[in-house]
């Protein structure tokens, strides 16, 4: 599989940390979790910032607003958790379940997906039926599962104007994004070479310049999508719909190396 590689592992190493400190100690945090019992540890607001909490139980955690820039949350569980509105930019989630998480207007600018420039599947995070809504979004995510996500109104693309070092591009490439929902997604430039979109909802989705080469996107709707200028070498839009009403397809490169 061809995987194109936009975010060097030590990337977030090039972002100044954010003024001030943690509110709580990694250890405060075990202490909450552990004083929680059953119930969702309420960690809503919270400055924990550039602590190690890795492998913790995060289930159902309300951590909606929380300052998570830099953290290590490498083989930590957040499925279910409320991270809504949270900051996740710089942070390591390697191996962390965020599945049907709310991560809702989150930002997850530059995390630590891999250790190393080689994407691992071993070390890939899970957003399976994760809610991204309204989320900025630039990562390397490729071969992630993000199967049946919501990344409605998501912030995907590349800002033109205000995106610092320079123009980084989300990678989706070989990432199972099947049956997921962006409609209304700005993934302009965005990467999804042999990405799995089968059955997603794409509806007026800005794909304007995006990497489509050999994805799937069987079943999938694209009413009102923008494909201008996006490369559609070897896609598969059988089945898909909307089609007639999608924007640039006349433009798109590669478009006679599609299958319809």
């Amino acid at each position: 599989m061809r995987m194109r590689l936009a975010f060097p592992a030590c990337l977030a190493l090039l972002f100044a940390a954010p003024l001030g400190a943690a509110e709580l100690s990694a250890d405060d945090v075990r202490r909450r979790i552990a004083a929680a019992g059953e119930r969702p540890p309420e960690l809503a607001g919270r400055d924990l910032s550039e602590l190690d909490l890795s492998g913790l139980d995060f289930r159902r955690a309300r951590l909606a607003r929380a300052n998570l820039f830099g953290t290590k949350l490498v083989g930590a569980n957040l499925a279910e958790a409320d991270l809504s509105g949270a900051n996740l930019d710089a942070a390591w989630l390697m191996r962390a379940n965020f599945d049907g998480a709310d991560l809702s207007h989150a930002s997850l600018f530059a995390p630590v997906i891999y250790s190393t420039v080689e994407a691992r599947r071993a070390e890939a995070p899970s957003f399976a039926g994760a809610d991204l809504s309204g989320a900025r979004v630039i990562a390397r995510l490729a071969g992630v599962n993000l199967r049946g996500a919501k990344l409605a109104n998501a912030r995907l693309g590349v800002d033109l104007r205000n995106q610092p070092m320079g123009q980084m591009r989300n990678d989706f490439s070989g990432a199972d994004l099947s049956g997921a929902d962006l409609s209304g997604a700005d993934a302009n430039r965005a990467v999804f070479a042999f990405a799995n979109l089968a059955n997603a909802r794409l509806v007026g989705a800005d794909l304007s310049y995006a990497d489509l080469s050999g994805a799937e996107l069987a079943g999938a709707d694209l009413s009102g999508a923008d494909l201008t200028g996006a490369d559609l070498a070897g896609a598969n839009f059988k089945g898909a719909k909307g089609l007639e009403t999608a924007k640039g397809l006349a433009e798109a490169r590669n478009r006679d190396r599609a299958q319809f």
